[in-house]
């Protein structure tokens, strides 16, 4: 079992492969997404080029040319172009400079010796360098408003199509956004509703015996919670990972264009998430394992609670019921809280808090010169842009780590059911078998050694009655379970018409069996399709006949829908003969050739117990019948009275034999019938 264990592939891997059954739109998606990504990355290049160009260009050196020209400005009756529209082999004249001192411009004939900050008084325009060691003055003249405007005319084109093309990519960023987002949350909701699907059909798959290890809201839980965290993985988990991948290495590939030195500044940021996530799943792996088990809990304590009302309120246990239920729902409460500490301690303020230190150095080294004089404006304002860019995906997926590892434990749950042996569904058809039954010599356990049968022999011919009889705990219902192969037995075997029970799929084995419990078990619907249980070979008539045959139909058909009065959850608004007749019906609409009875006539009253006698005497015909049950009235005419004591047969024959051996059957009829039984 361990060597199968360690050859399953991991939850990683097999939510992986889920994702790969839709694999076209995920494609697709990201597709668009790349194409979204290049087309935003592209508008801090864009806006870049507008700041150093358009904006701040004007402070680059003008030269003096003969005539108007493209590109050409006149100031005090010269013509002057800027000397990044010059081709080349063009003549440049004498140089001009416009430089910015406070909220005015100012322009000096001739070129400056270096840059820095600037002063403007009167007619001087004065120049200090950065590291406060040179001054120097140059006589200047200021703009006014118009001339100014003269001078950014020339560029005022370039930059109104720049604009439009930032926008229009914003535009297109967002088309390709939306697109991908539909496809990849509708892939995703594809591949959780397929996985939901994959689970239930495999509780169907599913032995009895596991439900017997397992609370119906445990299973419950794994169904629906468990795989709806799994939903919000794809839905939103891997969403953003998968953006913030593409983001960052788009905003990686674009720093590194723009200016390698200050992109060295952002490398750090990946092992800084990396060691964040190894960190942050350490601890959350544990609260959430914890989370999800104590949430199982909860929801199989509420559906007991439900199911179990009125004896909980007959014995009234409430208080006592709410006390356990607040003492597992304190610890859920406790861990929850622990997640949302860890949560906070690792949330977006710290992201918050790294960005601003990069922002500080950052700051730091531009105006202490290391940077200032190699970084132009419009670079510097570029790389911030995208560093903004850049936290906004790191903040995606430090807020999606709490959902990513609640999803993994989810997943291992989930893939932990699904995991259990279970066995195919085989719906071939076999031909009606006879009903011969034999048990070879059968001995059964349902845990460990503690066996409940004990070398049980004996054969049923077709067609026969056998009662099953004897105190609670003797194994009567364990013998039937086995017959339907509810379970496995331990030895021996169980052959029907000779052929071993195990060589047939169980669905073949039941196809061709009809079961009544004690307590029947009614579906939301009406009386009709609890009868069919929807299956298309039984048609309307067939229902109406099983109706009829139990003594049913007449009852039924006096209602105000008749026999499609709805019928809610377990058939609450029905008796308990109603809803056993119903029971009774369903398995003869199916045509058995094995029918069995579980104590089925034990909460029936007397009046509707001797309407059923009576049509089962016509049923039985044709029929193995076995019938387990504690009125021993009911089976006096049983073919075969099998006599169980502490899971072995004490006495066996029909009621006349096990009366005239005087034996345990014997008491136990004078007992019923009133009777002083004498030692």
């Amino acid at each position: 079992m361990e060597k199968l264990n360690q050859s399953k592939p991991s939850t990683g891997r097999r939510l992986w492969n889920y994702a790969l059954l839709f694999k076209k739109p995920i494609l697709i998606a990201l597709t668009m997404l790349i194409l979204a990504v290049a087309a935003e990355l592209t508008g801090p290049f864009i806006a870049k080029r507008m700041i150093d160009r358009n904006i701040l260009g004007i402070e680059q050196r003008w030269h003096v040319v003969e005539q108007e020209m493209p590109y050409a400005v006149e100031l005090d009756g010269r013509w002057y172009k800027r000397e990044d529209h010059f081709e080349a082999g063009e003549s440049k004249g004498d140089t001009l400079r416009i430089l910015q001192a406070g909220r005015s411009f100012y322009w000096i004939e001739g070129d400056i010796a270096f840059d820095g900050s600037r002063t403007a008084t009167g007619g001087t325009l004065t120049i200090t360098s950065r590291d406060q060691q040179q001054t120097v003055s140059y006589p200047a003249q200021p703009l006014t408003r118009e001339q100014l405007f003269a001078f950014y005319r020339p560029e005022l084109r370039d930059f109104l199509l720049l604009a439009g093309l930032y926008f229009g990519l914003l535009v297109v960023a967002g088309i390709f956004t939306y697109w991908q987002r539909l496809l990849l949350q509708t892939s995703a909701n594809r591949i959780v509703k397929r996985m939901r699907d994959d689970v239930f059909a495999h509780t169907q798959r599913l032995p009895v015996s596991y439900y017997d290890k397992l609370a119906a809201g445990q299973v419950v839980s794994r169904v629906t919670n468990d795989t709806e965290a799994i939903r919000e993985l794809f839905v939103a988990v891997l969403a953003n990972f998968f953006t913030a991948g593409v983001y960052m290495t788009g905003i990686y590939a674009a720093l590194f264009i723009l200016d390698p030195r200050l992109a060295l500044l952002a490398v750090p940021l990946v092992p800084i998430l990396i060691v964040w996530i190894i960190v942050y799943r350490r601890y959350a792996a544990h609260y959430n394992g914890v989370i999800r088990a104590k949430l199982s809990e909860l929801n199989a304590m509420i559906n007991e609670s439900i199911s179990g009302m009125p004896i909980i309120r007959a014995f009234r246990r409430q208080k006592e019921m709410t006390e356990e239920f607040e003492a597992v729902s304190s610890h859920y409460y406790t861990y929850q809280n622990k997640l949302l500490n860890l949560n906070s301690v690792t949330s977006h303020n710290l992201v918050n808090v790294v960005r601003n230190v990069l922002f500080l150095v950052l700051i730091w080294m531009y105006w202490g010169d290391w940077l200032g004089t190699v970084v132009s404006v419009g670079v510097l304002y570029a790389f911030v842009d995208y560093m903004n860019r850049m936290f906004q995906p790191i903040v995606g997926i430090v807020n999606q780590l709490s959902n990513l590892e609640t999803a993994r434990v989810s997943a291992k749950r989930v893939f932990a059911l699904m995991d259990e042996e279970g066995v195919d569904v085989d719906n071939r058809p076999i031909p009606r078998y006879r009903g011969e039954v034999a048990f070879e010599h059968v001995s059964f356990a349902y845990k460990g050694d503690e066996l409940v049968l004990r070398d049980i022999d004996f054969t049923a011919r077709s067609g026969e009655t056998v009662a099953l009889v004897g105190h609670t705990g003797s194994g009567k219902s364990s013998i039937l379970n086995l017959l339907f192969r509810f379970y496995e037995l331990r030895q021996g075997r169980i052959t029907v018409d000779g052929i071993d029970i195990r060589e047939l799929s169980r669905q073949q084995l039941r196809q061709h069996m009809g079961i009544v419990l004690q307590d029947p078990f009614l579906y939301t619907g009406t009386i009709a399709s609890n009868v069919s249980l929807d299956n298309p070979a039984i048609s309307r008539e067939r229902i109406e006949q099983a109706l009829r045959d139990v003594g049913a139909y007449d009852a039924f058909m006096a209602l105000p829908q008749g026999i499609d009065t709805p019928v809610i959850e377990k058939g609450s608004t029905l008796s308990a003969g109603q809803r056993q007749l119903i029971s009774f019906a369903r398995a003869l609409a199916y045509d058995p050739a094995i029918l069995i009875l579980d104590e089925a006539t034990a909460s029936i009253d007397t009046e509707t117990e001797s309407i059923i006698q009576r049509a089962l005497e016509v049923l039985k015909k044709g029929r193995t019948t076995f019938v387990i049950a504690h009125r021993l009235s009911t089976i006096r005419q049983a073919e075969q009275i099998l006599v169980l004591d502490r899971g072995r047969i004490a006495e066996q024959g029909d009621h006349d034999e096990l009366m005239r051996q005087g034996g345990k059957y014997y008491a136990m009829y004078q007992l019923q019938q009133g009777a002083v039984v004498s030692a």
